[in-house]
């Protein structure tokens, strides 16, 4: 395991795919001049978070976005988590879906959305993903510079199941593009990463669009970088910017001995399933993968 220095990319998002591609390959460059290793983009990075407009920017993969990024990793030598983009797949089905590029441009991991984000607040807010959106049925880990990273998008978060199994798979860095709004924002988003950075023992990545008050789903931002004591290292406001930390090789392993809650499990008493039908999870390095 090496240390890495890692940049999130809170990016404000338009209704304009070419911009929006334009927006992230200028933060991308920026985020790599500062010697970031390992670059993060938010949730639905090239549109607008609007479940009607899903199926009018949704791309198969290969296409723009997905060709995008990865020219983007490979001329700027630099691990790139692509947030997340619609994804349409040969039969015509639409799902949430990050991709993560190697320095080399080589595929690393492609994870689906696993939990639809299906909400009804009374008078606060109302969305739907699952009346355009598949779900994803993958755990989705890779490795790069000796770290096992699991991808998770926002919703996703809110399952500790999720996070439990991914840790049992070997993750010590949870990765997690994200757009909490204005009512789940401020009490949900600092808290969850936090905690999800404690009982897994893991560093969280969570990267948020900046806010635009100007449309219909307004992300909270504040972007954040969580240490496994559940420390925030890094944490941005919600305008666009670019924040920054290092990830500490041992860091993971030395808070894993001092509280040792993985190996005091008590599985005699409540049964861990981390492998069942219908069930899979993927692990590629830095080394593998096609595209």
């Amino acid at each position: 395991m090496k240390p890495m220095r890692v940049a999130l990319c809170q990016m404000r998002v338009g209704t304009d795919k070419g911009r929006n591609l334009h927006t992230a390959r200028n933060m991308v460059r920026q985020a790599a001049e500062q010697q970031a290793q390992m670059i993060i983009l938010p949730e639905i990075f090239n549109a607008p978070y609007e479940a009607a407009r899903f199926e009018q920017y949704a791309e198969a993969i290969p296409g723009p976005s997905s060709e995008a990024l990865q020219d983007m990793a490979r001329e700027y030598q630099a691990v790139l988590v692509g947030g997340s983009i619609i994804e349409r797949d040969r039969e015509g089905r639409l799902f949430n879906t990050c991709l993560v590029f190697g320095a080399n441009g080589v595929l690393l991991a492609q994870h689906r959305k696993v939990h639809l984000f299906d909400i009804n607040i009374p008078g606060k807010l109302r969305f739907q993903e699952s009346q355009t959106l598949s779900a994803g049925n993958n755990i989705t880990l890779f490795e790069v510079n000796g770290w096992k990273a699991a991808v998770l998008i926002c919703y996703d978060i809110r399952f500790p199941e999720m996070l439990r199994l991914a840790t049992l798979a070997g993750a010590d860095l949870l990765i997690v593009p994200a757009a909490f709004n204005l009512t789940t924002g401020p009490l949900h988003w600092e808290l969850l990463m936090r905690s999800r950075a404690m009982d897994s023992q893991a560093y969280v990545i969570a990267c948020s669009p900046a806010r635009d008050e100007s449309a219909s789903y307004q992300a909270w931002g504040h972007s954040m970088l969580v240490d496994p004591w559940g420390r925030i290292i890094a944490q941005a406001d919600q305008g666009e910017e670019i924040i920054m930390g290092d990830l500490k090789p041992g860091e993971v392993a030395r808070v894993r001995a001092e509280i040792p809650v993985l190996a005091q499990r008590r599985s005699d008493l409540y049964d861990t399933i981390a492998r069942k039908p219908g069930l899979i999870i993927e692990r590629r390095t830095d080394r593998e993968g096609s595209y």
